[in-house]
């Protein structure tokens, strides 16, 4: 009885039967004696056998189980890591694309800026002149620093945040996630800004039109788009009240900015009817003033301008109002301006790009100058001058 309950015992779902046989064979052939009166071991020795476990090396019931189970599991894991391999980070194809299109827009804010701090004009291939008024306009700056030129910073931050993500190499000891939460805030300042300036092109400068302005937009938005989907929505979600924050910190700051600001007027040449009329100068002249007009009033010199433009009428005020009648002054537009008007014959044939035109000397000069340049242009020398008036020029 207690043999048939100890082997009862260890038949577990487990093939551990054979092992428990064998071992039971080994007892028999010793001669062992399973009977209390029985001598040849004492009783604390035999209940010791019992209990100890014999030496059982336990596997599932079916043999075949095992060896069958290793090989999938192995051949499991194997397409799970080349399928890992295969695939790009998720966040490489927005880093791209932050890099490239970063770059577009570093190209063209630095056309632009490099247009404002040279004075030029810039190329409009849609909107015409009106495009010129834009970038040229009291919107063009906040706080006196040139709107193309906060461009040109945040759009290369974007593109030097997208290629070093890209690489995954990123400076000041900085990791992936501060990369790309820097490049969130990035693009969430950019879009406020576009958005607000799209207002200030329909509503402030309404009638006018800006290619430059409406392709930045286009990047902007593009860009905060990208790092949108990037994020996911649950990770955008923890970041909304950050995000809004900026936005609102950009749009403050832009309205504080052109708060003193008014509309431009609409440059449509159908609504343009000016008649033509004069603009008493009211300073004195001064005799180097004097001196200097005589001079280029020898030589031929010409000063071309319009009767509206205010850069010539600043022009004549800084000779003053004697000095002024002595410049030989060729109005272009005498009859007034309005649609289909055009200008003088001797005008065209100077071809005129902007006022005022200064010829001297068979030298062409457009803007308003300073006594020095049109002295050096004219060839006027300062000892032609009394002391009196040198000390007018100091």
């Amino acid at each position: 009885m207690p043999m048939a309950t100890f082997a009862s015992l260890s038949t577990p779902p487990f093939s551990c039967r054979r092992s428990l046989l064998h071992s039971l064979s080994l007892l028999k052939k010793k001669d062992f004696h399973w009977s209390s009166s029985s001598s040849t071991l004492p009783h604390r020795d035999r209940r010791s056998l019992l209990l100890l476990p014999p030496p059982l090396k336990c596997s599932s019931s079916d043999p075949t189980q095992n060896a069958e189970s290793e090989p999938e599991t192995t051949s499991s894991s194997v397409p799970s890591s080349s399928s890992s391999s295969s695939s790009s980070p998720p966040g490489d194809w927005a880093y791209k694309l932050c890099a490239g299109l970063g770059g577009i827009g570093l190209l063209e804010t630095t056309y632009l800026t490099y247009l404002k701090l040279t004075n030029s004009t810039a190329f409009c291939p849609i909107g015409g002149g009106s495009c010129g008024d834009v970038l040229s306009s009291d919107y063009a700056v906040v706080f006196g620093v040139p709107l193309s030129l906060i461009g040109m910073v945040s759009y290369g931050l974007v593109a030097a945040l997208g290629v070093q993500l890209t690489r995954k190499s990123l400076p000041f000891g900085l990791v992936e996630s501060d990369g790309r939460q820097i490049l969130l805030w990035s693009t969430t300042s950019m879009a406020a800004a576009s958005a607000y300036f799209l207002y200030i092109l329909t509503t402030k400068l309404s009638g006018t039109s800006c290619s430059y302005c409406l392709f930045s937009v286009l990047l902007s938005f593009s860009l905060f788009g990208i790092t949108l989907k990037d994020f996911g929505w649950q990770n955008i979600q923890k970041e909304v009240g950050l995000q809004l924050c900026i936005a609102s910190l950009v749009v403050v700051t832009l309205n504080s900015s052109y708060s003193a600001f008014g509309p431009v007027p609409p440059r449509n040449l159908d609504d343009i009817n000016l008649p033509y009329f004069t603009t008493e100068i009211t300073t004195k002249s001064s005799p180097y003033a004097l001196a200097l007009a005589k001079h280029l009033n020898s030589i031929g010199a010409k000063m071309y301008g319009a009767f509206w433009c205010s850069h010539c009428v600043e022009q004549k005020e800084k000779f003053g109002y004697e000095a002024a009648k002595l410049v030989n002054y060729v109005e272009c537009f005498p009859n007034g301006f309005t649609k289909g008007t055009k200008m003088e014959n001797e005008c065209l044939l100077v071809g005129i790009e902007g006022f005022p035109t200064w010829v001297i000397n068979g030298q062409k000069k457009s803007g308003e100058l300073e006594f020095s340049e049109l002295a050096e242009l004219a060839g006027f020398k300062s000892d032609e001058v009394s002391s009196e008036s040198m000390e007018f020029v100091q």
